[in-house]
């Protein structure tokens, strides 16, 4: 799953290669989204600690 926003920051390097600017910005911007989405997924996770 985490790897879904590395995927996306690696298309929107394939677009600003070849020179597609807006798409690049777009997909950099949907996978900050996304990582902001896992990470708060994360942290709000309960700790399940026995002691």
């Amino acid at each position: 799953m985490m790897s879904l926003p590395f995927f996306g920051v690696f298309l929107a390097l394939l677009a600003t290669l070849t020179g597609e600017r807006v798409i690049a910005l777009i997909l950099w911007a949907v996978s900050m989204a996304a990582m902001l989405a896992l990470f708060r997924m994360h942290a709000s996770d309960p700790l399940h600690i026995v002691l």
